[in-house]
């Protein structure tokens, strides 16, 4: 039988969940994998090569802190060999000048920063990290000086939206070729933070007017990707362009997920590459069949004109919402549960309450 998967368009590889930062709303899971638990050098160099061969045209490093890992330059510098696009996704707070020049002689391509405010001192709030902004800008303009595409990454919420002008004039001024505005996902550490995250509905028509100005005043100039948050949402997006069908994340102890958050989903029981190649897990996988296509959709989804342009929406957060991964997504008006989405924009706290940040907890780890 042939085998009709178009293989993935891209590897996101979780190096580590070690990170120096401590951002509220981290995509990484509630219960961080040690640094004992991470691939080692040469298993990793094994999963890049099983990607080119699958068919894998992009790599992201990403993580927790990516930089933290001291094999990343023999990582890229493999990478490169095997003709594969590499983008590093970085906080930016432990990329210095010598390292970026180490990457670009390895053969990196891009680098996405993220910055959590224009205002240093609420940027450093937010990331849990006194000074990290400012290391941030430094690591920006250094990956522009030594010759790298450059993305800035700014996730947006209830507490740093008023800045979102001066977070495009940082982008321009900084020479970003990209710049996302990304609105949280109620993910991992973002679930537990959500009272203290999410925005009005007036908040969010701000910005959004505010981005559709700078996308004409910066036309030709800057590219903006602007990343609207579910809760505000009539219709899902289409969650890594559909489950398994275009992005395959490996974890840093190895787990391979159709998303990078699908570890989330009790029952479902996500291979490993230590034990199975990229390939057989991508075309064979049963977690990866299980949301793959639209077969699995229940009403109304299986009857949608839209069904095969978000796919269902996203499983994780059905399963967060609902505690059921096969239903549909609450982000859709038309999910018999989209009340659990009303109901959450209605409880908003006027004022926002503390934040739970993300915890590393062994802090000589991180960079050991």
């Amino acid at each position: 039988m042939v085998n009709t998967i178009d293989p993935p368009m891209g590897l996101v590889a979780e190096l580590t969940h070690r990170c120096p930062l401590q951002c509220p709303y981290c995509a990484n899971p509630v219960a961080l994998h040690r640094s004992g638990a991470e691939l080692d050098t040469a298993t990793w160099r094994r999963v890049l090569h099983e990607a080119a061969a699958l068919g894998v045209l992009q790599l992201h490093l990403s993580g927790g802190e990516p930089t933290v890992r001291k094999d990343l330059v023999e990582l890229v510098r493999a990478a490169a060999a095997l003709g594969l696009y590499s983008n590093l996704i970085t906080s930016g707070v432990l990329l210095d000048a010598p390292l970026l020049q180490r990457l670009v002689q390895a053969g990196l391509d891009h680098v996405q920063i993220s910055l959590q405010d224009a205002d240093p001192g609420n940027a450093d709030r937010i990331g849990g990290f006194a000074g990290g902004h400012a290391r941030k800008l430094t690591a920006a303009r250094a990956a522009r000086q030594a010759g790298l595409a450059l993305t800035l990454n700014f996730v947006v919420h209830r507490q740093n939206l008023t800045q979102l002008p001066a977070m495009l004039d940082i982008a321009e001024v900084l020479g970003a070729g990209r710049v996302e505005i990304a609105h949280v996902q109620y993910h991992g550490w973002a679930l537990p933070n959500r009272d203290a995250l999410l925005p009005s509905r007036a908040e969010l028509d701000r910005a959004t007017a505010t981005v559709e100005a700078a996308r004409q005043r910066l036309k030709g100039r800057l590219v903006i990707d602007y990343v609207v948050p579910d809760y505000h949402a009539r219709r899902p997006k289409a969650c890594m362009g559909g489950w398994g069908r275009r992005f395959i994340t490996v974890t840093p102890a190895g787990k391979a997920l159709p998303c990078h958050v699908a570890e989330s989903l009790a029952g479902l029981a996500f291979p490993s590459v230590r034990e199975q190649s990229l390939a057989a897990i991508w075309h064979d996988a049963p977690a990866f069949a299980r949301f793959r296509g639209t077969s699995w959709m229940p009403e109304p989804c299986r009857s949608c004109d839209r069904r095969e342009i978000d796919w269902g929406g996203c499983r994780c957060q059905a399963f967060a919402l609902t505690g059921d991964a096969s239903r549909t997504d609450p982000a859709c008006e038309k999910s018999p549960d989209h009340a659990t989405i009303l109901a959450a924009v209605a409880a908003r706290s006027t004022t926002p309450p503390d934040f739970t940040y993300r915890r590393y907890t062994n802090a000589r780890e991180i960079v050991d």
